[in-house]
C-alpha cells in the first residue's frame, strides 16, 4: 500500500511531491531584520530534509512588528538583499519549495530574545525597546507597558506594510506566502474579543473583528498570484475568547477570497489560556476546519512520529502536516519517515550513499546542483 504522507498535493498552483512542511520557526538571529550567516546554515540544513515545502520564519512587515530585535523582517531593501543571497545558495542544491510567513507581533513585540531573561518585554524607553501597537490599549501581561491602539491611519499603514512585503517576496521568487494571524500577534489581537475592545468598525461584532484580517488578505491577494494561506489560532483556550466556530466562519470568508489553505494552530492571546497539550493535540482543529469550511488545512502540534503523520493524512484530518521542533531534533525526519513507510524522497546525489545497509527504496536521485 502506498503512503498517503508521501503522495503529491497541490496548494493552488504549487504541486508538492509529499505532504511534509517545515514549519516557520523564529531563530532570533537577524540583524536589523536581515538574515545572517546563521540563517544560511539553518535553511541549507532544512532544505536537504526531503520535505516538500519549507517556510522561512515569521518575518515582520515593519520594524516595530518584530517580536524582538533579533527577528527576521522583510520591510527594507537590506532585508530583501540579505534573503536573496541566501535563497540563491539554497536553491543551487535543493528543489524544495520555499515560502515565507509574513507577520506583525503587535503588543507582543519589543522583547528580549528568548534566551535573554526569558524573552521579557522591553519598555519603550529601555535600550533596544520600542512602543508596541495593538487593537486596543491592553497589554498582554499586566506588568507590561500598554500598547497604543491603532487608529485608522495606523491600520492603513500596517495593511500596506503587508502588501509591500508581499511584493518583496515576489521579487525574491518565493513559492508561497503564509499570513500570520495567530499566536496572539497583531491580527489575532483584532480577531479575539479578549484583546479587542474597540467600538469602531474594527471591533465589537464578529464581522468587525475579522475586518482587518480580510482587508490584509485581500490586499496581499491583489499583488500576489502564487499560493497564499493563513495561520490561525483556532481557539484561545480561554472562555469567552476566539473559538473554533469563529475560526470556521473566518476560514469560509478567506476561502471565498482565494485563500489556498488554513494552518491550524492555537493559543497565544492570553496568559490565562488552559491548553490540553499532548501528541497531535491541535490536529482536531485542522479536521474541523477542513470539513466545515471546505478548505485545505495544515495540521500542527506535537507531530513527531511517521505513523502519526501518515494517519493524519490518510484519515482526512489534514492535507499537510507541518513539523517544527521535530525537524530541528532530526533534520532528516522525512528521510526516516520514508524508510518507515516504504516511500521515497528526492535527495541530492551527494547523499545517495547515506542509506544504511539493508534499507531499500528510500532515495530518488535528484538532479546534480552546483
Amino acid at each position: 500500500m502506498s503512503s498517503a504522507l508521501f503522495s503529491p498535493f497541490s496548494l493552488g498552483s504549487l504541486t508538492l511531491p509529499n505532504r511534509i512542511v517545515v514549519s516557520p520557526m523564529c531563530q532570533y538571529s537577524a540583524e536589523d531584520g536581515s538574515a545572517t550567516a546563521w540563517h544560511r546554515t539553518h535553511l541549507a540544513t532544512l532544505s536537504q530534509s526531503g520535505a516538500a515545502l519549507m517556510f522561512l520564519e515569521a518575518s515582520a512587515v515593519e520594524a516595530i512588528g518584530r517580536i524582538s530585535a533579533g527577528d527576521l523582517g522583510l520591510y527594507s531593501d537590506a532585508n530583501e538583499h540579505a534573503l536573496a543571497t541566501i535563497l540563491a545558495e539554497v536553491r543551487r542544491h535543493s528543489p524544495i519549495a520555499i515560502g515565507i510567513q509574513l507577520a506583525h507581533a503587535g503588543r507582543k513585540a519589543s522583547t528580549r530574545v528568548p534566551w535573554d531573561q526569558g524573552g521579557a518585554q522591553l519598555a519603550p524607553d529601555a535600550p533596544g525597546g520600542w512602543q508596541t501597537v495593538s487593537a486596543s490599549a491592553l497589554p498582554h501581561l499586566e506588568t507590561e507597558h500598554p500598547p497604543v491602539a491603532l487608529d485608522t491611519a495606523g491600520i492603513a499603514r500596517v495593511r500596506e506594510a503587508f502588501v509591500h512585503s508581499a511584493r518583496r517576496a515576489a521579487r525574491l521568487g518565493l513559492d508561497a506566502i503564509e499570513l500570520h494571524f495567530a499566536h496572539g500577534y497583531l491580527v489575532h489581537e483584532f480577531l479575539s474579543p479578549i484583546s479587542n475592545r474597540r467600538t469602531d468598525a474594527y471591533g465589537g461584532t464578529f464581522e468587525h473583528r475579522i475586518r482587518l484580517a480580510l482587508e490584509i488578505f485581500e490586499a496581499v491577494r491583489a499583488v500576489w498570484a502564487r499560493p497564499l494561506g493563513v495561520r490561525v489560532s483556532a481557539t484561545d483556550w480561554v472562555d469567552g475568547g476566539w473559538d473554533v466556530p469563529q475560526t470556521v466562519q473566518l476560514a469560509r470568508a478567506l476561502r471565498e477570497r482565494g485563500c489556498d489553505w488554513i494552518d491550524c494552530s492555537s493559543g497565544g492571546i492570553s496568559p490565562k489560556q488552559q491548553i490540553a497539550i499532548g501528541p497531535g493535540y491541535q490536529l482536531p482543529f485542522a479536521r474541523t476546519v477542513r470539513a466545515e469550511a471546505g478548505i485545505p488545512t495544515i495540521g500542527v502540534g506535537m507531530i513527531t512520529e511517521p505513523a502519526q503523520a501518515e494517519a493524519a493524512i490518510r484519515d482526512g484530518v489534514a492535507d499537510l502536516v507541518a513539523l517544527a521542533r521535530a525537524m530541528l531534533w532530526d533534520p532528516r525526519w522525512p528521510w526516516h519517515a520514508a524508510a518507515a513507510l516504504g516511500a521515497s524522497v528526492e535527495v541530492s546525489p551527494q547523499y545517495l550513499r547515506a542509506v544504511p545497509h539493508g534499507v531499500k527504496g528510500v532515495f530518488i536521485e535528484g538532479p546534480a546542483r552546483r
